[in-house]
């Protein structure tokens, strides 16, 4: 069995973030989120890795390499536009031959790994095998439909009316039966190739697919918000450690991760929360779910439930909460001026400012 890692989009949800940096790269507890999938890979047993990769290619080929690291071989496989994920497959038809494969989305967070799905796909050999799960609001997402006995009968992507409240997670297995499929595939109204549509038509070829609703945890981490909430579960984990330096007029209270070379001086870090490597925290709060990159500083200021990714600078600021704030970022107080609000709106606006 093979895999194939989707990694080409753009981020778009993640601007500003991501015109500079791929979307997969941003970091969940000082980890890039990609790394988690490529992890969850290898731990089931899987060794060949495709890694379909757009724009952003220089920038996770400089982060993954050839694999190694994680024990997978890599090989990069270069998609021209986000097409959808079936494009995806279409592209890497030469590099999956006739094997099975694991298709997971590069910006997913699935809590538990993936090594019981890839056992059960392995005993059973469907021609396909989807994961689902509950969610609030399915229009925003693909949709399966499922008969009495809890086999897939249906799919449907971002559907206006969903049939159910099960939608598709980023991690799919397949047979070499998708490539069928997937040849004989036209664009959807977004001008994509769905892959609920390829799944769809195996249904259709009477051919079995698979599902299992998982009750752990997953996430797409392509906004913010849900950059933040995988960041907290992530950080829940963390084992408390100091392999940098502590003064002794700073409090470090429950799970807090100081990584080489950080210093941490007349501050108070809340847990749980991680120190990157060589960043400077001093007289400063950093609160609980915070995850500080490497090389930052945060001086005179108080953060919490936060992402600062790597060389950001903090001073003299007070409290920060549910932000996420870039490389090479500077945050300084703003001049002592006359206050005043100064507004660039659109038509039809809705503005509510405190004074």
């Amino acid at each position: 069995m093979k895999a194939l890692v989707l990694a080409g989009g753009s981020g778009t949800r993640l601007r500003p973030i991501t015109h500079t940096s791929a979307k997969q790269l941003v970091p969940v507890a000082n980890k890039p989120v990609l790394f988690y999938g490529l992890e969850a890979i290898a731990e089931a047993g899987i060794t060949e890795l495709g890694l379909v990769v757009g724009d952003t290619q220089a920038e996770i080929e400089a982060a993954v390499g050839d694999g190694s690291a994680f024990g997978l071989q890599v090989t990069y496989l270069r998609q021209e536009a986000p097409l959808g994920l079936a494009h995806g497959v279409l592209i890497a038809r030469d590099y999956l031959g006739d094997d099975d494969f694991v298709m997971y989305l590069g910006d997913n967070f699935v809590v538990g790994g993936i090594s019981g799905l890839v056992d059960r796909f392995k005993r059973e050999r469907p021609a396909a095998q989807i994961m689902l799960t509950k969610v609030g609001d399915p229009r925003q997402f693909g949709v399966a439909e499922l008969d009495s006995e809890g086999r897939v009968i249906g799919l449907e992507e971002k559907p206006a009316r969903p049939k159910s409240d099960l939608a598709l997670v980023g991690v799919y297995l397949f047979s070499p039966a998708v490539h069928a499929a997937v040849a004989e595939l036209k664009p959807s109204w977004r001008g994509e190739l769905e892959i609920t549509d390829a799944i769809q038509w195996l249904i259709e070829a009477g051919l079995r697919v698979e599902s299992s609703v998982i009750s752990g945890y997953w996430k797409d981490t392509g906004n913010v918000t849900d950059m933040l909430e995988v960041n907290r579960l992530v950080l829940e984990s963390v084992e408390p450690r100091i392999d940098g330096r502590v003064d002794g007029a700073s409090e470090l209270i429950g799970r807090v991760a100081v990584e080489p070379g950080a210093v941490v001086e007349r501050s108070r870090i809340v847990g749980p929360a991680v120190i990157g490597a060589d960043a400077r925290i001093q007289d400063s709060y950093v609160g609980p779910y915070t995850s500080i990159g490497a090389s930052c500083a945060v001086t005179g200021s108080e953060i919490e439930y936060s992402i600062v990714l790597p060389r950001a600078s903090i001073a003299g600021v007070g409290r920060i909460e549910s932000s996420l704030i870039g490389h090479d970022v500077e945050v300084t107080p703003a001049p002592n001026t006359p206050k005043a609000h100064r507004l660039v709106l659109g038509d039809h606006s809705k503005v509510q400012i405190s004074s």
